[in-house]
C-alpha cells in the first residue's frame, strides 16, 4: 500500500511540477505577451463617434466597433443587480479568480475530454476575455487562454475597484448586432440611454449575454424572452427582485424600438458623410492631439460631434423627396413611354455602359462590344432600389443600367442664411444606393437661377429698377448671330409693348435677361457673381445671362441667403463643436467665425428691390404654385430655373429665417425631361420645396421659421418700383419706330462705346 501510495503521490506531484512549469511558461509570455499592470492602468479601448443634431438628438455614429462609454453611476442598480446575478453571484466575495471552476476546467477537459464542461468564468475573468480576446493554439486552446485570462483577471482586480470592474466590463462587453456596450445597446434596442432602462429592459440585454446571436431580440424574440425571464428568476433568486414583481415582469413581452446606425442607411446618410469627411478634414487642418500626442481618429476615439442639422426637419424633408419624387417619377416614365432612352442599347444606355470602369477594363482586352456585353449579361440576386420598397431581383449588369438609369435624382438643402447653418440636407434619393452628393460634389447648368445674379448686377449699377424692355428677340451680330428665344411666346410681342424688370425676373423671360446683361457687362456680372458666393470662375460669354454655366447647389444656396441676410453671403456650416470622449471642446465653429468678417455684396437697397422682384415670382409669376396650387400664404420670394433640353429642373425659395434650394434632373448626361412641362422647375423641382415647406409649417415648433415675415421696405425702395408691369411705346415712337431696330441692339451699343470713326470705318 506504501508503494501505491508514494507513486500517487509522485504523480500528482509531477502533475504539479508540470502546471507550475506550463503556468510559469504562460506567464513569462510563451504563448503570447500578457499585458502588464502598467499597461493595464491605461485601458484605451475603441469608442464610437456619435454625430447628433442641433439638439443633441442622435443621427448616427461612426466606428469600427459600435461602443459608448457610461460611468458606473449611470448604470441603475437593477442592471448591476441582473448582471451578477446572471453571469458571478459571487463577483463580490471573490479576487477575480473561481478556482473551483479553474480546476474543473483542468482536470475535465485535459484528462477527461470533456468539451462541455464548462468555463464558470468570473465578470473578471470575461473583461480579460473581451479586452484582449482569444488566440488559437494547436493543442490546450481552451487551457492556455483561461489560464493567461487568470493572470490578467488578477492584475485587473489588484488595480480597479468592483464598480470599476462591472464599469469597464458593461462598457466593452459585445452585445447582439455587432454592438459593444451597454450604453450603445440600450440605444439600438431600446432608444434610451441606460440610465433609463428599465428593469425587463436590464434583464433582455443581459440575458443576450450568453449568446448574442441567439438571444438577439430582434432575430428572436421568443427565445429572447425566454432567456430574459431566466434572468429574472436568477434576480429573484438571490434577493434583488421580488416573487410578485418577478411574476408581473415575466407576463410582459419584450418591446423594441430598434434604432439601426448604419453609415448607408438612417437619416440624413449624406449629411453624415459630409460631417464625416469635414470632421478628418479638420482634425488633420488644425493637428487636434490627444494628451498622448496622437491625432483623434473619428473611428476609435469616442468623439460627439454636434452639427447643425435639425432633425424633425430633417425627416420632414425627406418625407416630402419620397412623396415628391416617388410621383415626378411615375409623370418622367410615362412621359417617355415605350421609347424611354434608358432601355437596352439606346444612346443612354451605351453611353452609362461606357461610363463602367468593368466595361473599360474588358474594352482594353480588346473584346468586341458582343464579347463585352456577354460578359455583363451573367444574372445574379441582388437587391436594388424601388420608389415601393427595395426588393431582390436577378439581375445582370446590364439589367442594373438600365434599371437605375431611368431614375431622377435630387439634391436639396435648407440652411440659416444669417448663420450659413445647414437644417436640412438631402444629397440625393436614397444614400444606399446612390453615393454620389448633388449638394456639395455635383455641378449643374443653373439655368435661370442665374438671372437674379444679372439683374442684381444691373440694379447695382445703376439700373433703375422701372426701366423697361421688349421681349422680343434680339440677334446679336457679333456673337456670330446669336438669337436668344424664350421658353413661351414672349419673344413675339409687339415691338412698342415693353416689360418692367419685376415682371421680365418673375416670369423669367431669356431675351431679356440677356439684354440687361449687356447693359451692365459680363465683366460686372462675374464679379457679382462671385461677391454673392459662387466660388468658381465663370465663362465670359453672353450665355451666362440665362444660366450655360455648371455650379454647385451649395453655391447657389449662398448666392441666395444674401437677399435675406444683409447682402453677405454666408460660409455653409455643418459643424457647430467637436468635444472627446471626456466632453471637452476640442474645436468650435464659433472660433472660426470670429477670424472671418464678410463685406455686403450689393447695397440694401439692391437688395430689398430684388427680394421684392422675387416675391412677385411666386405671387404672379413662374412660382405663383407655390400660392394657386399648394396654397402657402407664407412670406416667400424664389426663383424657378430650367435649362437647354430640359435637362435641370431647379427652385430657390427664400423665406426670412431659412433659405432652400432643390435641383432634380438625371445622373445619365443622355437623358433629360421629355418635355417642358414636365421638367420644368415649376413642376420638377419647386413641388419638393412645396412639400417640405407646406409639412414644416403644420408643426407649431417651427412657428418661428414658418411663420416669419420680411421687414417691410424703405420708402425709398417702394418709390424706385411703383411702376406698371408693361409699359407701351408712346404714338411718335411708334410711328418712327426707336433709334435703331432693336434686332442690331447689341452692334449699336459697340459702335456708341468704340466712337464714329470707327462706326464711319465699318460702315
Amino acid at each position: 500500500m506504501k508503494v501505491w501510495l508514494k507513486k500517487i503521490l509522485w504523480l500528482f506531484a509531477g502533475l504539479g511540477i508540470v502546471f507550475i512549469a506550463f503556468y510559469l511558461s504562460i506567464y513569462w509570455g510563451a504563448f503570447g505577451k500578457i499585458p502588464s499592470k502598467e499597461e493595464l492602468k491605461n485601458l484605451k479601448q475603441s469608442v464610437a463617434t456619435e454625430i447628433v443634431d442641433d439638439q443633441g438628438s442622435l443621427l448616427g455614429k461612426v466606428y469600427i466597433y459600435d461602443r459608448q462609454a457610461v460611468s458606473f453611476s449611470e448604470f441603475p442598480p437593477h442592471l448591476v443587480n441582473a448582471l451578477i446575478a446572471t453571469e458571478d453571484s459571487r463577483f463580490y466575495d471573490h479576487d477575480g479568480i473561481d478556482a473551483k471552476s479553474l480546476l474543473r476546467v483542468f482536470f475535465k477537459t485535459i484528462l477527461l475530454s470533456d468539451k462541455s464542461s464548462g468555463g464558470g468564468s468570473t465578470l473578471t475573468l470575461q473583461l480579460a476575455k473581451n479586452l484582449y480576446g482569444r488566440e488559437a493554439y494547436p493543442v490546450f486552446s481552451i487551457v492556455i487562454n483561461k489560464l493567461k485570462e487568470s493572470i490578467v483577471a488578477q492584475r485587473i482586480e489588484d488595480l480597479y475597484s468592483k464598480e470599476e470592474i462591472i464599469e469597464l466590463y458593461l462598457n466593452t462587453v459585445p452585445f447582439p448586432d455587432n454592438t459593444y456596450g451597454v450604453e450603445s445597446a440600450a440605444f439600438k434596442f431600446f432608444n434610451t440611454k441606460t440610465k433609463n432602462l428599465t428593469v425587463a429592459q436590464s434583464a433582455t440585454l443581459i440575458g443576450s449575454l450568453k449568446a448574442n446571436h441567439s438571444y438577439n431580440p430582434r432575430l428572436f424574440p421568443e427565445r429572447s424572452q425566454l432567456r430574459r425571464d431566466v434572468v429574472l428568476k436568477q434576480m429573484n433568486k438571490y434577493n434583488y427582485l421580488s416573487t410578485k414583481k418577478t411574476n408581473q415582469l415575466i407576463a410582459q413581452k419584450i418591446k423594441l424600438d430598434y434604432q439601426y446606425f448604419s453609415p448607408n442607411q438612417g437619416v440624413a446618410g449624406y449629411f453624415r458623410a459630409k460631417v464625416r469627411q469635414q470632421t478628418e478634414q479638420i482634425i488633420q487642418k488644425h493637428k487636434l492631439k490627444q494628451a498622448n500626442g496622437e491625432l483623434y481618429n473619428i473611428l476609435t476615439d469616442g468623439l460627439r460631434i454636434e452639427t447643425t442639422l435639425n432633425k424633425p426637419m430633417q425627416l420632414v424633408a425627406e418625407r416630402a423627396m419620397k412623396k415628391h419624387m416617388s410621383r415626378l417619377q411615375s409623370q418622367f416614365e410615362k412621359g417617355y413611354g415605350k421609347n424611354a432612352p434608358w432601355l437596352r442599347n439606346k444612346t443612354a444606355f451605351n453611353w452609362a455602359l461606357q461610363q463602367l470602369p468593368y466595361y473599360k477594363k474588358l474594352k482594353s482586352q480588346n473584346l468586341s462590344l458582343t464579347e463585352i456585353k456577354d460578359s455583363l449579361n451573367r444574372k445574379q440576386k441582388v437587391k436594388v432600389f424601388d420608389w415601393k420598397e427595395p426588393t431582390v431581383k436577378n439581375l445582370s449588369i446590364l439589367d442594373s443600367i438600365e434599371h437605375y438609369s431611368k431614375f431622377l435624382n435630387l439634391g436639396f438643402v435648407a440652411l440659416e442664411p444669417n448663420t450659413g447653418e445647414i437644417k436640412s440636407y438631402l444629397g440625393g434619393i436614397d444614400y444606399t444606393y446612390f453615393k454620389y452628393d448633388h449638394v456639395s460634389q455635383s455641378k449643374r447648368q443653373v439655368g435661370s437661377l442665374f438671372k437674379p445674379i444679372v439683374y442684381t448686377a444691373a440694379i447695382e449699377n445703376g439700373l433703375a429698377p422701372c426701366h423697361y424692355y421688349n421681349p422680343s428677340a434680339v440677334t446679336y451680330t457679333d456673337m456670330k448671330n446669336w438669337t436668344p428665344k424664350n421658353a413661351s411666346k414672349k419673344d413675339k410681342e409687339p415691338e412698342h409693348i415693353n416689360y418692367s424688370l419685376e415682371r421680365a425676373l418673375s416670369e423669367s423671360i431669356n431675351t431679356i435677361a440677356v439684354k440687361v446683361l449687356q447693359e451692365v457687362g459680363i465683366e460686372k456680372t462675374i464679379e457679382q457673381a462671385k461677391k454673392m458666393g459662387i466660388q468658381q470662375e465663370l465663362p465670359k460669354v453672353p450665355s451666362i445671362a440665362l444660366g450655360v454655366t455648371d455650379v454647385k447647389l451649395l453655391d447657389m444656396a449662398r448666392v441666395y441667403s444674401t437677399f435675406v441676410n444683409d447682402g453677405m453671403a454666408p460660409e455653409p456650416v455643418f459643424i457647430k463643436t467637436i468635444k472627446n470622449k471626456r466632453g471637452e471642446i476640442i474645436w468650435s465653429q464659433e472660433q472660426q467665425n470670429k477670424s472671418n468678417k464678410k463685406e455686403a455684396a450689393f447695397s440694401n437697397f439692391t437688395r430689398q428691390v430684388m427680394l421684392s422682384f422675387m416675391q412677385s415670382t411666386v405671387n404672379k409669376g413662374t412660382a405663383r404654385r407655390l400660392r394657386t396650387t399648394y396654397r402657402l400664404n407664407n412670406a416667400i420670394a424664389g426663383k424657378t430655373g430650367t435649362t437647354q433640353n430640359n435637362k435641370d429642373a431647379w427652385f430657390a425659395a427664400i423665406t426670412p429665417k431659412l433659405v432652400c434650394l432643390t435641383w432634380v434632373g438625371n445622373d445619365n448626361a443622355k437623358i433629360n425631361f421629355s418635355s417642358t412641362a414636365i421638367g420644368q422647375g415649376a413642376n420638377a423641382a419647386l413641388p419638393m420645396f412645396a412639400e417640405f415647406y407646406s409639412a414644416l409649417s403644420k408643426i407649431k415648433e417651427f412657428d418661428a421659421i414658418t411663420q416669419a415675415r420680411f421687414e417691410p421696405i424703405s420708402k425709398e425702395v417702394k418709390k424706385a418700383i411703383e411702376c406698371d408691369d408693361e409699359k407701351k411705346d408712346g404714338l411718335l415712337k411708334r410711328i418712327f419706330g426707336k433709334n435703331k431696330d432693336e434686332k442690331t441692339f447689341h452692334e449699336d451699343k459697340q459702335k456708341k462705346k468704340k466712337g464714329i470713326f470707327s462706326w464711319f470705318k465699318k460702315n
